[in-house]
Protein backbone atom coordinates (compact mmCIF):
# COMPACT_ATOMS: atom_id res chain seq x y z
CA UNK A 1 0.00 0.00 0.00
CA UNK A 2 2.76 2.27 0.62
CA UNK A 3 4.25 1.87 -2.64
CA UNK A 4 1.37 2.31 -3.97
CA UNK A 5 0.45 5.58 -2.32
CA UNK A 6 4.34 7.07 -3.03
CA UNK A 7 3.75 5.81 -7.03
CA UNK A 8 0.40 7.56 -6.89
CA UNK A 9 1.82 11.29 -5.57
CA UNK A 10 5.31 10.75 -8.46
CA UNK A 11 2.85 10.69 -10.69
CA UNK A 12 0.50 13.67 -9.15
CA UNK A 13 3.22 15.73 -9.07
CA UNK A 14 4.95 14.99 -12.52
CA UNK A 15 1.41 15.68 -14.14
CA UNK A 16 1.26 19.09 -12.41
CA UNK A 17 5.04 20.00 -13.04
CA UNK A 18 4.25 18.79 -16.80
CA UNK A 19 0.62 21.20 -16.89
CA UNK A 20 2.89 24.29 -15.74
CA UNK A 21 5.63 23.93 -18.39
CA UNK A 22 6.28 27.09 -20.94
CA UNK A 23 4.58 25.36 -24.08
CA UNK A 24 7.30 25.89 -26.99
CA UNK A 25 4.53 26.10 -29.66
CA UNK A 26 4.16 28.56 -32.19
CA UNK A 27 1.71 30.66 -32.41
CA UNK A 28 -1.91 29.36 -33.39
CA UNK A 29 -2.61 32.41 -35.79
CA UNK A 30 -1.78 31.60 -39.16
CA UNK A 31 0.91 34.26 -39.27
CA UNK A 32 4.25 32.63 -38.86
CA UNK A 33 6.70 33.43 -35.95
CA UNK A 34 10.07 34.31 -36.76
CA UNK A 35 12.98 33.47 -35.35
CA UNK A 36 14.21 37.06 -35.26
CA UNK A 37 11.09 38.17 -33.66
CA UNK A 38 10.73 35.54 -30.84
CA UNK A 39 14.67 35.19 -29.94
CA UNK A 40 16.52 38.18 -31.30
CA UNK A 41 19.79 37.87 -32.85
CA UNK A 42 21.02 34.88 -34.38
CA UNK A 43 24.33 34.88 -31.94
CA UNK A 44 27.27 32.82 -32.32
CA UNK A 45 28.12 30.64 -28.92
CA UNK A 46 31.36 29.60 -27.69
CA UNK A 47 31.48 26.19 -30.00
CA UNK A 48 29.25 27.71 -33.06
CA UNK A 49 29.67 29.97 -35.82
CA UNK A 50 32.23 30.64 -38.66
CA UNK A 51 35.88 30.08 -37.52
CA UNK A 52 37.68 33.03 -36.71
CA UNK A 53 39.99 34.29 -33.85
CA UNK A 54 37.76 34.75 -31.14
CA UNK A 55 35.03 35.19 -33.47
CA UNK A 56 36.15 38.70 -34.72
CA UNK A 57 35.64 39.92 -37.86
CA UNK A 58 36.71 38.02 -40.68
CA UNK A 59 37.80 39.08 -44.41
CA UNK A 60 40.10 37.75 -47.15
CA UNK A 61 42.26 40.91 -46.55
CA UNK A 62 44.83 39.86 -49.27
CA UNK A 63 42.24 39.84 -52.44
CA UNK A 64 40.12 42.59 -50.25
CA UNK A 65 41.90 45.85 -51.09
CA UNK A 66 39.17 47.33 -49.09
CA UNK A 67 39.69 45.88 -45.62
CA UNK A 68 42.03 48.00 -43.16
CA UNK A 69 42.43 47.47 -39.58
CA UNK A 70 45.21 48.45 -36.50
CA UNK A 71 45.62 45.19 -35.65
CA UNK A 72 45.67 41.91 -37.82
CA UNK A 73 45.37 38.33 -37.57
CA UNK A 74 46.87 36.39 -40.36
CA UNK A 75 47.56 32.74 -40.43
CA UNK A 76 50.73 30.70 -42.37
CA UNK A 77 49.64 27.58 -42.38
CA UNK A 78 53.39 26.34 -43.74
CA UNK A 79 55.03 23.20 -42.42
CA UNK A 80 57.98 22.06 -45.02
CA UNK A 81 60.65 23.50 -43.39
CA UNK A 82 60.28 20.89 -40.27
CA UNK A 83 63.52 18.99 -39.05
CA UNK A 84 61.39 16.53 -37.03
CA UNK A 85 57.23 16.11 -36.95
CA UNK A 86 55.44 18.26 -39.26
CA UNK A 87 52.32 19.45 -39.02
CA UNK A 88 51.78 23.03 -38.22
CA UNK A 89 50.12 23.83 -40.92
CA UNK A 90 47.06 23.24 -39.50
CA UNK A 91 48.39 25.68 -36.05
CA UNK A 92 46.40 28.70 -37.41
CA UNK A 93 43.30 26.46 -37.81
CA UNK A 94 43.46 24.57 -34.17
CA UNK A 95 44.61 28.07 -32.29
CA UNK A 96 41.51 29.64 -33.89
CA UNK A 97 39.71 26.35 -32.31
CA UNK A 98 41.21 27.20 -29.17
CA UNK A 99 40.03 30.68 -29.13
CA UNK A 100 36.33 29.76 -29.46
CA UNK A 101 35.40 30.97 -25.73
CA UNK A 102 37.35 34.15 -26.27
CA UNK A 103 34.66 36.93 -27.42
CA UNK A 104 35.25 40.72 -27.82
CA UNK A 105 33.00 41.56 -25.34
CA UNK A 106 34.66 39.39 -22.71
CA UNK A 107 37.81 40.03 -23.71
CA UNK A 108 38.92 41.91 -20.19
CA UNK A 109 41.87 40.23 -18.14
CA UNK A 110 42.41 40.95 -14.47
CA UNK A 111 46.03 40.60 -15.80
CA UNK A 112 46.12 43.42 -18.29
CA UNK A 113 43.73 45.58 -16.75
CA UNK A 114 42.13 45.81 -20.14
CA UNK A 115 40.27 44.58 -22.83
CA UNK A 116 41.92 45.36 -26.36
CA UNK A 117 38.73 45.25 -28.16
CA UNK A 118 37.25 48.04 -26.18
CA UNK A 119 40.40 50.37 -26.87
CA UNK A 120 39.06 51.96 -30.41
CA UNK A 121 40.80 49.93 -32.51
CA UNK A 122 40.01 47.55 -35.38
CA UNK A 123 41.11 44.01 -34.70
CA UNK A 124 40.37 42.01 -37.86
CA UNK A 125 41.04 38.08 -38.78
CA UNK A 126 42.57 38.46 -42.17
CA UNK A 127 42.30 34.83 -42.63
CA UNK A 128 45.46 32.49 -43.98
CA UNK A 129 47.91 33.22 -46.71
CA UNK A 130 47.10 30.19 -49.38
CA UNK A 131 50.81 29.37 -49.02
CA UNK A 132 51.67 26.08 -51.87
CA UNK A 133 52.91 22.83 -49.83
CA UNK A 134 54.79 21.71 -52.33
CA UNK A 135 57.65 24.37 -53.24
CA UNK A 136 59.10 26.06 -50.09
CA UNK A 137 60.93 29.05 -52.26
CA UNK A 138 57.85 29.91 -53.85
CA UNK A 139 55.85 29.28 -50.27
CA UNK A 140 58.15 31.42 -48.76
CA UNK A 141 57.71 34.42 -51.05
CA UNK A 142 54.08 33.97 -50.77
CA UNK A 143 54.26 34.37 -47.04
CA UNK A 144 56.78 37.52 -47.56
CA UNK A 145 54.30 38.91 -50.28
CA UNK A 146 51.13 38.49 -47.87
CA UNK A 147 52.43 40.28 -44.63
CA UNK A 148 54.06 43.23 -46.49
CA UNK A 149 50.57 43.62 -48.57
CA UNK A 150 49.03 43.72 -45.10
CA UNK A 151 51.85 46.00 -43.38
CA UNK A 152 51.35 48.64 -46.42
CA UNK A 153 47.60 49.14 -45.41
CA UNK A 154 46.11 52.57 -44.12
CA UNK A 155 45.22 51.86 -40.58
CA UNK A 156 41.54 52.12 -39.87
CA UNK A 157 41.73 54.38 -37.14
CA UNK A 158 41.32 57.90 -37.72
CA UNK A 159 43.66 58.48 -35.11
CA UNK A 160 47.35 57.96 -33.88
CA UNK A 161 47.28 54.30 -32.91
CA UNK A 162 50.82 54.03 -32.38
CA UNK A 163 52.71 57.42 -32.47
CA UNK A 164 55.98 55.71 -31.90
CA UNK A 165 55.61 53.21 -34.63
CA UNK A 166 55.98 56.53 -37.08
CA UNK A 167 59.19 57.53 -35.51
CA UNK A 168 60.31 54.01 -36.34
CA UNK A 169 59.29 53.49 -40.10
CA UNK A 170 61.19 54.77 -42.36
CA UNK A 171 58.42 56.49 -44.65
CA UNK A 172 57.36 58.08 -41.40
CA UNK A 173 53.60 56.84 -41.07
CA UNK A 174 52.00 54.26 -38.80
CA UNK A 175 51.84 50.96 -40.08
CA UNK A 176 49.38 48.12 -38.70
CA UNK A 177 50.61 45.63 -36.62
CA UNK A 178 50.31 42.10 -37.68
CA UNK A 179 49.77 38.44 -35.33
CA UNK A 180 50.99 35.88 -37.28
CA UNK A 181 49.59 32.02 -36.36
CA UNK A 182 51.95 29.60 -37.50
CA UNK A 183 53.28 27.50 -39.26
CA UNK A 184 56.40 26.55 -38.11
CA UNK A 185 58.91 28.56 -37.49
CA UNK A 186 60.46 29.04 -40.58
CA UNK A 187 57.60 31.45 -41.71
CA UNK A 188 59.40 33.99 -39.44
CA UNK A 189 62.51 34.58 -42.20
CA UNK A 190 59.54 36.45 -44.66
CA UNK A 191 58.41 38.40 -42.35
CA UNK A 192 60.99 39.46 -41.53
CA UNK A 193 62.16 40.47 -44.67
CA UNK A 194 58.97 42.01 -44.91
CA UNK A 195 59.84 44.14 -41.92
CA UNK A 196 63.28 45.19 -43.28
CA UNK A 197 61.61 47.28 -45.76
CA UNK A 198 59.81 49.33 -43.21
CA UNK A 199 61.68 49.06 -40.17
CA UNK A 200 65.32 48.12 -41.28
CA UNK A 201 66.91 45.67 -38.54
CA UNK A 202 64.75 44.68 -35.69
CA UNK A 203 65.24 43.28 -32.29
CA UNK A 204 64.21 40.16 -31.87
CA UNK A 205 62.74 38.43 -28.55
CA UNK A 206 62.28 34.65 -29.46
CA UNK A 207 60.51 32.57 -26.75
CA UNK A 208 61.67 28.73 -27.81
CA UNK A 209 63.41 25.69 -26.61
CA UNK A 210 65.57 25.61 -29.64
CA UNK A 211 68.15 28.03 -30.75
CA UNK A 212 67.21 28.32 -34.58
CA UNK A 213 70.27 30.06 -35.28
CA UNK A 214 72.00 26.81 -36.72
CA UNK A 215 73.74 27.42 -40.41
CA UNK A 216 72.50 24.55 -42.00
CA UNK A 217 71.69 20.81 -41.39
CA UNK A 218 73.77 17.51 -43.24
CA UNK A 219 72.79 17.07 -47.03
CA UNK A 220 71.62 20.77 -47.41
CA UNK A 221 73.52 21.66 -50.35
CA UNK A 222 71.29 24.41 -51.55
CA UNK A 223 70.31 27.41 -51.35
CA UNK A 224 66.50 26.50 -50.27
CA UNK A 225 67.44 23.88 -48.58
CA UNK A 226 69.89 25.50 -46.47
CA UNK A 227 66.54 27.48 -44.80
CA UNK A 228 64.67 25.28 -41.98
CA UNK A 229 62.62 25.70 -38.90
CA UNK A 230 66.26 25.66 -37.28
CA UNK A 231 68.12 28.03 -39.66
CA UNK A 232 66.11 31.16 -40.44
CA UNK A 233 67.87 33.54 -37.76
CA UNK A 234 71.09 32.38 -39.45
CA UNK A 235 70.01 33.49 -42.87
CA UNK A 236 67.92 36.50 -41.52
CA UNK A 237 71.40 37.47 -39.79
CA UNK A 238 72.88 36.93 -43.22
CA UNK A 239 70.67 39.24 -44.98
CA UNK A 240 71.32 41.84 -42.04
CA UNK A 241 67.51 41.69 -41.05
CA UNK A 242 68.09 41.25 -37.18
CA UNK A 243 69.69 43.52 -35.11
CA UNK A 244 72.70 42.98 -32.14
CA UNK A 245 70.17 43.45 -29.66
CA UNK A 246 68.07 40.08 -29.76
CA UNK A 247 67.53 37.48 -26.93
CA UNK A 248 66.17 33.91 -26.55
CA UNK A 249 63.74 33.15 -23.52
CA UNK A 250 63.54 29.51 -22.39
CA UNK A 251 66.27 27.59 -24.17
CA UNK A 252 66.77 24.31 -23.19
CA UNK A 253 67.64 22.05 -26.30
CA UNK A 254 70.93 20.16 -26.70
CA UNK A 255 73.79 21.48 -28.27
CA UNK A 256 76.89 19.72 -30.34
CA UNK A 257 78.67 21.84 -27.78
CA UNK A 258 80.03 25.38 -26.78
CA UNK A 259 80.61 26.49 -30.92
CA UNK A 260 76.68 26.48 -31.16
CA UNK A 261 76.43 29.15 -28.00
CA UNK A 262 79.57 31.07 -30.04
CA UNK A 263 77.56 31.14 -33.67
CA UNK A 264 74.61 32.23 -31.86
CA UNK A 265 76.23 35.02 -30.34
CA UNK A 266 77.21 36.20 -33.54
CA UNK A 267 74.32 36.48 -35.10
CA UNK A 268 73.11 38.86 -32.44
CA UNK A 269 72.11 36.81 -29.62
CA UNK A 270 72.19 36.10 -26.08
CA UNK A 271 69.99 33.91 -24.15
CA UNK A 272 68.26 33.25 -21.25
CA UNK A 273 67.09 29.43 -20.41
CA UNK A 274 64.50 27.60 -18.90
CA UNK A 275 66.32 27.09 -15.66
CA UNK A 276 67.15 30.73 -15.09
CA UNK A 277 63.60 31.13 -14.11
CA UNK A 278 64.54 28.90 -11.26
CA UNK A 279 67.43 30.64 -10.27
CA UNK A 280 66.61 34.41 -10.68
CA UNK A 281 63.06 34.61 -10.76
CA UNK A 282 59.90 36.31 -13.53
CA UNK A 283 61.21 39.94 -12.65
CA UNK A 284 64.91 39.39 -13.45
CA UNK A 285 64.17 37.63 -16.74
CA UNK A 286 61.61 40.44 -17.64
CA UNK A 287 64.75 43.31 -16.77
CA UNK A 288 66.69 41.50 -18.70
CA UNK A 289 64.97 41.21 -21.78
CA UNK A 290 64.10 45.03 -21.92
CA UNK A 291 67.46 46.06 -20.91
CA UNK A 292 68.64 43.86 -24.06
CA UNK A 293 66.25 45.12 -26.82
CA UNK A 294 66.13 48.67 -25.69
CA UNK A 295 64.19 51.19 -27.46
CA UNK A 296 64.49 49.43 -30.76
CA UNK A 297 61.85 48.17 -32.94
CA UNK A 298 61.13 44.92 -31.25
CA UNK A 299 59.63 41.70 -33.23
CA UNK A 300 58.42 38.69 -30.85
CA UNK A 301 58.13 34.81 -32.08
CA UNK A 302 57.10 32.73 -29.81
CA UNK A 303 57.17 28.92 -30.19
CA UNK A 304 55.05 26.61 -28.35
CA UNK A 305 57.73 25.05 -27.49
CA UNK A 306 59.06 26.80 -25.06
CA UNK A 307 56.16 25.86 -23.13
CA UNK A 308 56.74 21.99 -20.78
CA UNK A 309 55.06 19.32 -23.02
CA UNK A 310 53.66 18.42 -20.14
CA UNK A 311 51.45 21.31 -20.74
CA UNK A 312 51.17 21.75 -24.41
CA UNK A 313 52.16 18.90 -26.11
CA UNK A 314 51.18 19.82 -29.36
CA UNK A 315 54.22 20.88 -31.29
CA UNK A 316 57.00 19.14 -33.44
CA UNK A 317 59.69 19.33 -31.11
CA UNK A 318 58.86 18.79 -27.82
CA UNK A 319 61.31 19.03 -25.11
CA UNK A 320 61.86 18.24 -21.43
CA UNK A 321 61.74 20.75 -18.24
CA UNK A 322 60.08 23.66 -20.19
CA UNK A 323 58.04 26.80 -18.70
CA UNK A 324 54.39 26.42 -17.29
CA UNK A 325 51.70 28.54 -19.68
CA UNK A 326 51.84 31.12 -16.72
CA UNK A 327 55.10 31.79 -16.53
CA UNK A 328 55.22 32.41 -19.77
CA UNK A 329 52.48 34.78 -19.76
CA UNK A 330 53.68 36.88 -16.51
CA UNK A 331 56.76 37.19 -18.70
CA UNK A 332 55.04 38.65 -21.87
CA UNK A 333 53.03 40.92 -19.13
CA UNK A 334 56.17 42.33 -17.95
CA UNK A 335 57.48 43.14 -21.50
CA UNK A 336 54.23 45.60 -22.42
CA UNK A 337 55.58 49.36 -23.65
CA UNK A 338 58.60 48.11 -25.94
CA UNK A 339 57.99 48.82 -29.45
CA UNK A 340 56.49 46.23 -30.58
CA UNK A 341 55.85 45.80 -34.80
CA UNK A 342 54.88 42.45 -34.80
CA UNK A 343 54.16 39.06 -33.49
CA UNK A 344 53.14 35.23 -33.78
CA UNK A 345 52.79 32.10 -32.15
CA UNK A 346 53.92 29.06 -34.39
CA UNK A 347 54.72 25.30 -33.73
CA UNK A 348 51.02 24.37 -33.25
CA UNK A 349 50.72 21.18 -34.05
CA UNK A 350 47.14 19.66 -33.25
CA UNK A 351 47.85 16.15 -34.34
CA UNK A 352 50.19 15.56 -31.69
CA UNK A 353 47.96 18.02 -29.01
CA UNK A 354 45.49 16.71 -26.61
CA UNK A 355 41.69 18.05 -25.35
CA UNK A 356 42.92 21.49 -27.14
CA UNK A 357 45.33 22.41 -24.35
CA UNK A 358 47.75 23.56 -26.44
CA UNK A 359 45.96 25.21 -29.21
CA UNK A 360 44.45 27.19 -25.67
CA UNK A 361 47.34 27.73 -24.39
CA UNK A 362 48.50 29.62 -27.93
CA UNK A 363 45.16 31.50 -28.37
CA UNK A 364 45.34 32.75 -25.10
CA UNK A 365 48.82 33.97 -25.81
CA UNK A 366 48.02 35.75 -28.85
CA UNK A 367 45.57 37.90 -26.83
CA UNK A 368 47.69 38.81 -24.45
CA UNK A 369 49.78 39.80 -27.93
CA UNK A 370 46.66 42.12 -28.21
CA UNK A 371 46.80 43.73 -24.94
CA UNK A 372 50.14 44.35 -25.28
CA UNK A 373 50.06 45.51 -28.35
CA UNK A 374 47.26 47.87 -26.26
CA UNK A 375 48.78 48.62 -23.35
CA UNK A 376 51.81 51.82 -23.46
CA UNK A 377 53.29 51.01 -20.35
CA UNK A 378 52.93 47.56 -17.54
CA UNK A 379 49.74 47.01 -16.41
CA UNK A 380 49.00 47.28 -12.74
CA UNK A 381 47.16 45.10 -10.68
CA UNK A 382 43.35 46.09 -10.50
CA UNK A 383 42.75 48.18 -7.19
CA UNK A 384 39.56 45.18 -6.29
CA UNK A 385 36.89 44.75 -3.36
CA UNK A 386 38.11 42.07 -1.10
CA UNK A 387 41.39 41.87 -2.38
CA UNK A 388 44.44 40.40 -0.46
CA UNK A 389 47.01 43.32 -0.48
CA UNK A 390 49.67 42.82 -3.00
CA UNK A 391 53.01 44.10 -3.39
CA UNK A 392 53.52 46.85 -6.15
CA UNK A 393 54.68 45.34 -9.23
Amino acid sequence: MKRQAALHVAITLAAAVCGHQHPFRGSQTEETETWLSKYGKQIDQPFSGPLAFSHAEYAHCLEDESAVFDIAILGMPFDTGTTYRPGARFGPYAIRSGSRRQTASQGYTLAWGNNPYDLGLKILDCGDVPTIPFDNALAIDQMEVAYATLLARPLASDTSVWSRGALLAKDGREHPRIISLGGDHTIVLPILRALNKVYGPVSVIHFDAHLDTWHGYPGAVTDQSRITHGTFFYIANEERLIANSSIHAGIRCKLRGIDDIENDESVGFHFITSDDIDDHGVTSIVERIRKRVGDTPVYLSLDIDVIDPGLAPGTGTPEAGGWTSREVKRIIRGLAGLNFVGADVVEVAPAYDHAEITATAAADIVHDFLSMFTSSGLPRAANLPGQWPRDKR
